[in-house]
């Protein structure tokens, strides 16, 4: 995908190696699918903290109410190097997150003025191994996630890394479906779906709660789509594949089979592979997020 052109967005910001108090967090894919059977189907913590991890990308809720300490005001961006040793945007990695960052604050700018409406986007924050969220700590082992208490995205950088040599999901759409996914959870944070989305999970049984779950990941797979379509010029060759591959591996059936165990509809929370797939190539074949209704009666 071509975005060298784009300067970065200025909504970023590095916390570095063990930046918030939440300790180590080291483990990377092998620790992430060893819990897998214990946390999928667990019940939502801090709003909807949807940890998906772009290949290994497992997504696990974790508790925290916590103080709100990312800083959500959009006006980080580069730091001067005399301010912090921690310089987001400073690698290659990190340049193309915050890249994939600012190509999603224009289209869904746009996208949201046709509707009458102001776009308040989603700051980026990296960090190293451990990190400090406002739903609580952030670790490596849990992949990228959103908070939606100070609507910021977490990500280590490393878990690309792990997508490619894990699970075989390679390449720079791969990486970049990621960070769109998780601002797809912001677009549902802001539209009130997730809201919503919590209030019915409050009384519904675990099963049903994570039924209401899968609609939610899958509506967030389905937005990275229709980013990825409004940006079309920006495509090149198999990054449509790498994104279907990436969407297939991460899920939920193709996770626990990895993880060694049965897969178990109930358990679900992110939806099998060919959903994701399914409602990934939706958003990429219509760019229009009203397309993108997973909560219709019949959708999944």
């Amino acid at each position: 995908m071509r975005l060298d052109d784009l300067d970065p967005s200025k909504n970023v910001r590095d916390q570095g190696r063990g930046g918030g108090a939440g300790g180590g967090g080291a483990g990377g894919l092998g620790m992430l699918l060893s819990f897998l059977p214990m946390l999928l189907g667990r019940k939502l913590g801090c709003g909807t903290i949807l940890l998906i991890g772009g290949a290994a990308l497992a997504f696990f809720y974790f508790g925290g109410g916590g103080l709100q300490l990312a800083d959500s005001t959009g006006t980080g961006g580069f730091q001067p190097k005399g301010a912090s040793a921690n310089v987001a945007c400073d690698t290659e990695e990190e340049l193309f997150a915050c890249q994939v960052l600012a190509s999603t604050e224009q289209t869904w700018s746009k996208l949201f003025e046709q509707q009458g409406q102001r776009y308040r986007p989603a700051t980026l924050t990296f960090y190293d191994q451990s990190g400090q969220s406002g739903c609580g700590a952030a670790q490596a082992a849990m992949g990228p996630f959103y908070c939606p208490a100070d609507q910021g995205v977490y990500l280590d950088t490393s878990f690309f890394q792990e997508m490619s040599s894990r699970l075989g999901a390679k390449g720079d759409f791969a990486q970049a479906y990621v960070i769109a996914h998780e601002v797809g959870h912001h677009i549902q944070n802001l539209a009130g779906t997730a809201e919503q989305v919590r209030n019915a999970q409050r009384t519904a049984s675990k099963a049903d709660g994570n039924a209401l779950q899968v609609r939610m990941e899958l509506q967030a797979d389905c937005y990275a789509g229709v980013w990825a379509a409004q940006n079309a010029d920006r495509m090149e060759a198999g990054d449509v594949e790498e994104g279907l591959t990436a969407a297939h591996a991460i899920g939920d059936d193709t996770l626990m089979r990895g993880a060694g165990q049965r897969p178990v509809e109930s358990m679900f929370t992110h939806g099998t592979s060919e959903q994701r797939k399914t409602w990934l190539r939706k958003g990429l074949q219509t760019g229009d997020p009203a397309e993108c209704e997973t909560f219709a009666s019949g959708a999944v």
